[in-house]
């Protein structure tokens, strides 16, 4: 095997899903640890979203310094913090999740930044929306697993496995980080690296002003927004589901991203263009999954479930596709940290799907705010259609030059 699939790559995969591993299981142990301990889905929804928060906040400066000094360096610091931020959830209650969360969030701005840039820059053009995609494809097959391993710990009051089972995630990602390698195809000339450094500032107006930055952080803020509501409640709301269960949603969900990221991985466009109707349809996923399980607390399991397999459809083709396409249209110089600042759109929807839905669902129902998220969806598919013919316009003037 070449390119993507070659070993050096799948080593790198293997990283990403012991990484991943741990979030599978933590997404089910603290609404359930929290609801058990009297909190609100406001507090709960605080406590899961500090983690893509902080992700976000720290997610353009590892861009820059992954840049300055290199994945692999950055990778085997962030592995030790990582570890810690596992062991702390082992011996802390809700005020140490909060804490861990935000560990376990500046390491993972650091790590899949990491991942990413060293695969973008060592994998040719057209092999690139094939190495994100198995990338992200890593990340979500330990959601399969660990719900439902989540659920066992919780249901049989096994703390104590709990406990073993982080740390042997800790010492497992250490051990595979600190022997992987990444090459890079091209080094930037430290001038433009040191004009970088210089403008860091001023790179952070570049999400409103350029127009691919601005079109595809819209689309991912929102799109993640729903993504966050749904991991973060689902294991509260499946228990009001006649027949509902949370391990399986996410498996489904999960099984469904990783199915779809390996069997569509070639027919994500890679050609640095923008396609209007792909994009369309995959608004229109997201926001038929999300109608589909608010409606679920009258029709039933059914509608629960088929959700799932939608919600993981558009989480399947959204991500990889908007960067791989900012790959090719953001400027090389500034690429790094522009990609940045797009996948902290992505953290920071996520967070407030914590943040924002939860009020939300304490005042009315987690079925309303379902229905809010489906309507977000359909926003954004009219979004796509109203600006298409101009984006159009200008990536063709773009692409020209």
């Amino acid at each position: 095997m070449s390119g993507a699939m070659s070993w050096p790559f799948l080593r790198l995969y293997l990283l990403v899903l012991l990484y991943f591993s741990a979030n599978a299981i933590l997404n089910v142990i603290i609404p359930l640890q929290g609801k058990t301990l009297g909190a609100s889905n406001t507090t709960i929804g605080f406590i899961m979203g500090a983690y893509l928060f902080t992700t976000m906040f720290f997610r353009p400066w590892a861009g820059h310094i992954i840049q300055k000094h290199g994945p692999i360096k950055v990778l085997r610091v962030i592995l030790i913090i990582n570890g810690l931020a596992l062991i702390l959830y082992t011996i802390t209650g809700l005020g140490g999740y909060l804490v861990a969360r935000m560990l376990q969030g500046v390491s993972t701005a650091f790590f899949s930044m990491a991942l990413q840039i060293g695969i973008i820059d060592a994998l040719p053009e057209k092999d690139r929306s094939q190495g994100i995609s198995l990338y992200s494809l890593f990340s979500y097959i330990p959601s399969i697993i660990g719900p439902l391993l989540a659920l066992n710990i919780w249901q049989a009051g096994e703390m104590n496995t709990f406990t073993l089972v982080m740390i042997a995630i800790a010492a497992f990602t250490g051990g595979m980080g600190y022997s992987a390698k990444i090459e890079k195809k091209k080094i930037q000339p430290a001038s433009n690296q040191t004009e970088q450094e210089a403008n860091m500032f001023q790179l952070f107006g570049q999400l409103f002003k350029n127009p691919f930055l601005f079109k595809c952080s819209v689309l991912m803020l929102v799109a993640s927004l729903v993504f966050g509501a749904i991991t973060t409640f689902i294991p509260l709301y499946a228990m009001q589901i006649k027949n509902g269960n949370a391990a399986i949603y996410l498996m489904l969900q999960a099984g469904t991203v990783v199915f779809a990221r390996f069997a569509f991985r070639k027919k994500i466009p890679s050609d640095g263009k923008w396609h209007s109707s792909f994009m369309m349809g995959t608004m229109l996923l997201l926001a038929v999954s999300a109608q589909s399980v608010s409606f679920s607390i009258n029709g039933g399991a059914i509608f629960f479930y088929i959700g799932a397999i939608l919600m993981g459809l558009a989480q399947a083709l959204l991500y990889p596709t908007l960067t791989t396409y900012l790959s090719f249209v953001l400027p090389q110089m500034n690429r790094n940290v522009l990609l940045g600042l797009f996948i902290a759109m992505a953290d920071f929807g996520v967070s407030l799907g914590g943040v924002i839905m939860g009020p939300i669902a304490d005042l009315y129902s987690y079925s309303t705010m379902y229905m809010i998220c489906a309507i977000l969806g359909v926003a954004m598919f009219f979004f796509v259609y109203d600006r298409r013919k101009i984006l159009t316009k200008k990536e063709s003037s773009h692409l020209h030059l």
